[in-house]
C-alpha cells in the first residue's frame, strides 16, 4: 500500500494541512513541510510532563492555559487570516496562551505568550534557528529552550520595541527560574531535572 506524503519541495497552507491524513506529525514553516522527529526519548517526555505539571498546577483557575504537543499553533504576523493564507503551523513541546480568543477547537490562532522547546539531536538546529526567528517575528513574549543533557534552560524575552529576543539567562539545575509572563510562578529546576 502506498502512503501519501506531501512533496517537501512544494509550498503549502493550513488549508492543505487540514486535508492530509498522515501517520506522523508534521509542521509547516513558511509554507514548507517539516517532518517531526520520531517518538521523543523518555528523558524528553519526562521533562515535558514535569514542566506541564508545574505550569498547569499554577494556572488552575487562572485565565492562561498550558498546552502540550501535539497542539497546532498557527502563527501569522498579518493578523487573523483564513486557512488559505496561513503558511506556518508548529507544534511546540509546551505553550501557554493567555488570550482565550486565540484558542479554538483546532488549537491556537496567533502567538502564544510562552513557548517551550526541549532540544533533541534531531530538532536542535530547527529549534535554535528557524523556530527561534519564527517565534521572535510572531511576537511570542517568552521562549524557553531546554537542554536536557546539560540540564539548562535558556530563557529569551521579547523586546517589543525592537521585536527581538534578548537572552535573559541560562538557568541551571540548582537554580530557581521565574516565569516572566506569569505574576508569581517560580520553578525550582531541581524539581525539573531531578
Amino acid at each position: 500500500m502506498n502512503r501519501f506524503f506531501p512533496d517537501i519541495n512544494a509550498h503549502y497552507t493550513y488549508a492543505d494541512y487540514l486535508k492530509w491524513s498522515l501517520d506522523e506529525y508534521v509542521e509547516l514553516i513558511r509554507g514548507k513541510i517539516f517532518r517531526m522527529s520520531p517518538a521523543p526519548l523518555s528523558q524528553h517526555q519526562i521533562l515535558v510532563h514535569r514542566l506541564d505539571v508545574e505550569l498547569g498546577y499554577y494556572l488552575k483557575k487562572k485565565s492562561c492555559q498550558v498546552f502540550p504537543a501535539p497542539f497546532d499553533v498557527r502563527l501569522t504576523t498579518d493578523g487573523m487570516l483564513g486557512d488559505e493564507q496561513i503558511t506556518t503551523v508548529v507544534q511546540p513541546d509546551l505553550c501557554i496562551v493567555c488570550d482565550s480568543s486565540k484558542i479554538d477547537r483546532r488549537g491556537c490562532l496567533g502567538s502564544p505568550d510562552l513557548i517551550i522547546e526541549i532540544l533533541s539531536s534531531s530538532t536542535a538546529k530547527k529549534d535554535l534557528d528557524e523556530k527561534y526567528h519564527l517565534y521572535e517575528e510572531s511576537g511570542v513574549r517568552e521562549y524557553w529552550v531546554v537542554f536536557p543533557d546539560e540540564q539548562i534552560i535558556s530563557v529569551y524575552l521579547l523586546n517589543e520595541e525592537k521585536m527581538e529576543f534578548e537572552l535573559l539567562k541560562h538557568f541551571e539545575k540548582g537554580e530557581k527560574l521565574k516565569v516572566n509572563i506569569l505574576e508569581s510562578l517560580i520553578i525550582d529546576l531541581d524539581d525539573i531535572f531531578d
